[in-house]
């Protein structure tokens, strides 16, 4: 597949942000971020895009300016694991910038979203020129396999209840927002969705969710999820194995 444009499904364009928005280029200098500008390209997709497959080459990075994104994996028998969420400020594709081998994961848009994608060579170049940005992409892959560490740990010791417990305060605090009728998670899911990211068939998920609903702790709404009590949860979900400022999902 050729390199992102306009024909590779999203729209491109240019904004006022070129990846300000994500921590890793936080406190750089004017030139730098003109520099950043310069190479990034600004690409629009709507809802449930397809932004790169598994097993596709990969050419760059992308930066989630606006927008959710999951990053999901399919398993040889043909079912799907989520392996994370993604909002603002997040970055895509980091893990192959090094080895120039192919996406290991596919990636969709949850909602519309826009992301800001720059080529690999530039990027690298970048890097070389602002070591500071190098160093907080070497403790974003530190953070990342320390999450995957949890979420193995997890899938070994702990059972459904505990896992979606955890998940949907975790995607309360990353993205929820307060309303008359409880904590808004924030963001819709579908059950097959939140029982991919939990790790959870998605009968099992109906059947905790609703649980959970009878225990006054959470309020549905079609694919909306409310959260109603959040230290009755918190008591269901115990300890968390990882404790990361991004990337939580």
């Amino acid at each position: 597949m050729a390199r992102p444009s306009t024909s590779a499904g999203g729209a491109e364009s240019r904004t006022a942000c070129c990846g300000e928005c994500s921590w890793l280029f936080a406190g750089l200098g004017r030139e730098a971020r003109e520099k950043l500008h310069s190479m990034c390209r600004t690409l629009h997709f709507e809802r449930h895009q397809v932004i790169f497959e598994e097993g596709e080459p990969a050419y760059g990075l992308y930066i989630v300016c606006e927008g959710k994104v999951k990053l999901a994996k399919h398993s040889l028998k043909g079912k799907k694991q989520i392996l994370k969420l993604l909002g603002p400020g997040e970055i895509l594709g980091e893990k192959t910038m090094f080895d120039r081998e192919v996406y290991t994961a596919y990636a969709e848009t949850l909602e519309d979203t826009t992301l800001h994608f720059i080529e690999r060579e530039p990027f690298l170049a970048f890097l070389r020129e602002h070591p500071e940005v190098a160093l907080r992409l070497i403790e974003k892959l530190s953070r990342e396999l320390k999450a995957f560490q949890g979420k193995l740990m997890e899938a070994s010791y702990e059972g459904s209840l505990e896992r979606l417990a955890r998940l949907l305060l975790m995607m309360g605090r990353r993205y929820g927002r307060e309303t008359e009728k409880g904590l808004d998670i924030g963001i819709q899911l579908s059950r097959q969705e939140l029982a991919e990211l939990a790790g959870i068939s998605t009968e099992t998920a109906i059947r905790v969710l609703g649980r959970m609903k009878e225990r006054g702790l959470v309020a549905l709404e079609g694919s909306k999820i409310y959260i109603l009590d959040r230290e009755g949860l918190r008591e269901l979900a115990g300890p968390s194995f990882i404790a990361l400022k991004e990337n939580l999902l």
